[in-house]
């Protein structure tokens, strides 16, 4: 019986010690997330450029700043390489994206890159265009960077949704030193959403001093009418515990604001917000004015979308993928206006156009 008080110390000391642990290796990821990226670390080498392609870019919802933001790089990639490139939206539902994934197999491309849209979802579909010969290229299509088995997909285009999802959580803890309470959304619709939510949520559980006081599944299209009276909802029954709100895209943020402000909560915060996914042009203006979001884990959606076009030109030239992952980046107060934050979105400034001209044998 007198060794139970020992027992006793050395369990909460050992539980201390792991918290302590976790925190640790927060603050350690967040350093090397927030340096610039100035140096090309993607392919030098591939085949020149084909000539004479079409290309159809498939969005699954214009209105989401990820994928606009992927068919603008894609166009300006297009155009540098020389091909000729055309934007379907899939306008937020699997039946419209159905209906693009055929409206484009109708056009005869060459090529087809799905932005956002989910290929288990859509794997009789884009069997179709896979058997007429269309090369397939994704980006978030997937819950991975790389080829996709089944349903054949030359390339998917993302930088590691665990990478995204833990350094957003880490941030939270980090910031926090471990003592975070937090409310997450996810999507359901598609496989890299869901694995980022689930990771943010596993991580934040794994800090002892953390807890996680809600966990909401939100479609992407519902986000306008669902998150607003989830947000107020949220206000009311953890109201003084609430101090963080993590999602896995900037979108749902656009309408947790006006209840936060309509709830009364400094923009200051508590609740701060924080995005593994994207870094819309909206996120940044809230980072830099300091309003409610604190930070957002964005990706290169530009250089995403001349990645997508570097990928169709291996396929075309029967080629493998180049084996090209992104890394991660967290964009806060201090450096939201490096790597083309002042534009409102993370450009890298490590010349990515003028390498993949050079290996595409063009000016």
């Amino acid at each position: 019986m007198k060794l139970l008080p020992i027992l006793f110390a050395a369990t909460c000391l050992s539980t201390a010690a792991h918290a302590q642990d976790i925190t640790a290796e927060a603050k350690a990821r967040i350093i090397g997330a927030v340096a610039p990226v100035t140096t090309w670390d993607g392919p030098t080498t591939g085949p020149r450029a084909a000539t004479g392609k079409t290309v159809i870019y498939i969005s699954a919802d214009q209105r989401n700043g990820g994928v606009l933001g992927v068919s603008i790089g894609v166009t300006e990639a297009a155009a540098a390489i020389g091909w000729t490139v055309k934007i379907i939206d899939g306008q937020g539902s699997v039946p419209s994206q159905t209906a693009a994934i055929g409206q484009a197999i109708a056009l005869k491309p060459d090529g087809i890159i799905l932005g956002t849209v989910d290929t288990v979802g859509q794997r009789s579909t884009i069997e179709r265009a896979l058997e007429q010969g269309i090369k397939i290229v994704g980006w978030h299509t997937g819950p991975k960077p790389g080829p996709i088995e089944s349903p054949s997909v030359f390339a998917n285009i993302t930088t590691s949704p665990e990478a995204i999802a833990l350094t957003a959580a880490d941030y939270v803890i980090a910031q926090s030193d471990g003592t975070a309470q937090v409310a997450i959304m996810r999507n359901s619709e598609t496989l890299i959403g869901r694995t980022k939510g689930d990771l943010m949520r596993s991580r934040i559980e794994a800090c002892k001093g953390c807890g996680v006081l809600s966990f909401d599944v939100i479609q992407i299209s519902e986000t306008s009418t669902r998150v607003t009276p989830l947000t107020s909802s949220l206000m009311q029954r953890f109201s003084g515990k609430l101090t963080w709100m993590l999602a896995i895209n900037d979108l749902y943020f656009d309408f947790a604001v006006p209840a936060l402000r309509a709830a009364g909560a400094s923009e200051s915060g508590p609740p701060n917000l924080i995005s593994g996914g994207d870094g819309s042009v909206s996120a940044y203006g809230r980072i830099r004015s300091g309003i409610y979001q604190v930070a957002t884990v964005p990706e290169p959606l530009n250089l995403h979308g001349w990645m997508a076009i570097d990928e169709l030109n291996r396929a075309f030239n029967n080629q493998p993928w180049s084996g090209y992952v992104t890394q991660v980046h967290l964009v806060t107060k201090a450096n939201v206006d490096a790597d083309g934050g002042k534009d409102n979105h993370f450009d890298p400034s490590n010349g990515y156009r003028d390498k993949y001209k050079a290996i595409w044998g063009v000016k």
